[in-house]
Order: C-alpha cells, then sequence, then structure tokens
C-alpha cells in the first residue's frame, strides 16, 4: 500500500526551494513549458539560444507563471533520443540564467546525469517522462532533499508510443503504473508530498484513450498525491478539431479548464497569458 495512501491530496507539494500550499489555493499550478530545442512539437527552434529562452522565460512570469520546466530534448512521437552532452549543452545556461528569477524551475528529462547537474544548478524540480525508470534516475533524485519529481506514465518509449497502445483499462493501468512508480520512490525515502504524478497524455496513447483520461481525470487524484495535466496543443486536439499545432490555443485552453474541474493541481502548458486569464474567471466562480 502507497504510505500516503488514499488520504486525498497533500495540503503542500515541496518543489525545491518553493512550497506550494494545495490546501488554500482553488487555482491549478501553470506550469510553463520552455523547449530548448530544434524539434519540439509546438515550439522547436523558437527558443533555441540560452538568450531567447530566458527572454521567453522572463514573459512567462511577467504573464502570471508559476513553474517553468525547462527541456532540452524533444519527446514528441517518434523523436529520435540526444546525447547527453547535448542535452546539457542547451539546457544548463538557460537554468544557469533563470535559477534566481523567483520561480522555480523543472528540468524536464530522463537522464540521471541531467537531473544531477541540473539539481547542483539550481533546479527546483524533475519532471520524468520515464518516471524515473533509467538507470540512475531514482538516486539522483533522492540524493536531493527537497526537490519535486513529476512521475509519468508512458507506454513503450517515444519512437514507438503511438505504434497501436492498447489497454484494457487505461485508467486502471495507467494508475496502477503511476501508484507503484510513487511507493518505490517512497521506499527509496522520497517524502510524499515532493512527488506529484502525470497519466501523460499523447504518451502511447489513443484518441479514445486520451479522452478517457481526461473525462475521468478526478480518478487519478484518488492515488493521494497531486495531478499534472498535459493536454497544451497535443495532437488529441489536432484530431478533433482538425486545427494546426499553432492554432490549437482555444481548445487546449478549454482542456486545462477541463481538468482544474477535475482535480488537476498542475496544468503544463505553452500558452501561459491565456491559460491563467481562464484560472483566474475558473477559481473566481469556485465553491467555498
Amino acid at each position: 500500500m502507497i504510505q500516503q495512501g488514499m488520504q486525498g491530496v497533500p495540503t503542500t507539494w515541496r518543489c525545491g526551494r518553493f512550497l506550494f500550499d494545495l490546501a488554500n489555493r482553488k487555482r491549478p499550478i501553470v506550469m510553463g513549458i520552455l523547449n530548448a530545442t530544434p524539434d519540439s512539437f509546438s515550439d522547436g527552434g523558437k527558443y533555441r539560444s540560452a538568450t531567447d529562452a530566458i527572454a521567453q522565460a522572463e514573459r512567462m512570469i511577467a504573464d502570471g507563471v508559476d513553474l517553468i520546466d525547462i527541456g532540452g530534448e524533444s519527446t514528441r512521437p517518434g523523436a529520435e533520443p540526444v546525447s547527453l552532452q547535448e542535452e546539457l549543452d542547451r539546457v544548463m545556461p538557460v537554468i544557469e540564467g533563470l535559477r534566481d528569477c523567483g520561480k522555480p524551475l523543472s528540468i524536464d528529462t530522463y537522464k540521471a546525469e541531467t537531473m544531477r547537474q541540473a539539481l547542483k544548478a539550481g533546479v527546483d524540480c524533475v519532471n520524468d517522462i520515464w518516471a524515473l525508470r533509467q538507470d540512475g534516475a531514482v538516486e539522483a533524485v533522492a540524493a536531493n532533499q527537497d526537490c519535486g519529481v513529476v512521475l509519468m506514465h508512458m507506454q513503450r518509449d517515444p519512437l514507438t508510443m503511438q505504434f497501436n497502445p492498447e489497454y484494457s483499462n487505461v485508467i486502471e493501468e495507467v494508475s496502477l503504473f503511476l501508484k507503484e512508480r510513487a511507493q518505490l520512490l517512497i521506499d527509496n525515502g522520497i517524502a510524499p508530498n515532493r512527488i506529484a504524478l502525470d497519466p501523460g497524455f499523447g504518451f502511447g496513447k489513443r484518441l479514445d484513450h486520451n479522452l478517457e483520461m481526461l473525462a475521468r481525470f478526478a480518478a487519478f487524484s484518488k492515488l493521494g498525491f497531486p495531478v499534472l495535466a498535459g493536454i497544451s496543443r497535443k495532437s488529441m486536439i489536432g484530431k478533433l478539431t482538425g486545427k494546426e499545432t499553432q492554432d490549437r490555443l482555444a481548445p487546449s485552453v478549454a482542456a486545462a479548464i477541463m481538468a482544474a474541474d477535475r482535480g488537476a493541481k498542475i496544468i503544463r502548458v505553452h500558452d501561459v497569458p491565456e491559460t491563467v486569464d481562464s484560472l483566474k474567471l475558473w477559481e473566481a466562480v469556485q465553491a467555498d
């Protein structure tokens, strides 16, 4: 049994130097996506230089972002992996330029050495699509006393995850995986209030799987940890609307509101100002 158990979401989420008070905030944490990559599916190449990436982060801060997620390797379906050194060359100057920006920083990586170097440089959270299944990843996070960690579900790997993914019951199977990974971290000395979960929209899921996860998103909160929704501009939106990636703002914001209604505590987005403003309105009409 998970020691955090079915006692409801923790009242706080420890994220390195920062502590989010989940009990007294209705609006989800907005995690802004900052891709220092040439090939990410939505904004690849736009912020490839450290100067451009830092300037984009500053715009997100002005727009009300709560947490900045820095990535140096695309994990879109079919993406080829990059070397450790190339990833470090992309993300470390950005981290160094932003570590005193007043907002928590997250590193979007599955490589243990990138985690270690990013945490040493001042990152507050590790966001891992592999849920710390790569060699040394659990140890890298466990060695840090305070960093947050986001564990994501993915079927297979980025190269093959969209090759006819199958589930008997997507909610149950994703929940079981996340529960087991969270328990492993707790068994390795990581406090429950450092852990958040991500069911992994678009990572080894067909459209029907994604829609069921959004419709029944509240089921994931029963695991007893904050749950992240990452739906922004994803292909599920394109399949439903016929819109290209850059034209998916309105349905991405709608998905964020739907996730908030169903208990999401963290929402990972490309479009920070529109999401923040929409969630302010959502928050204003929530019952006490």
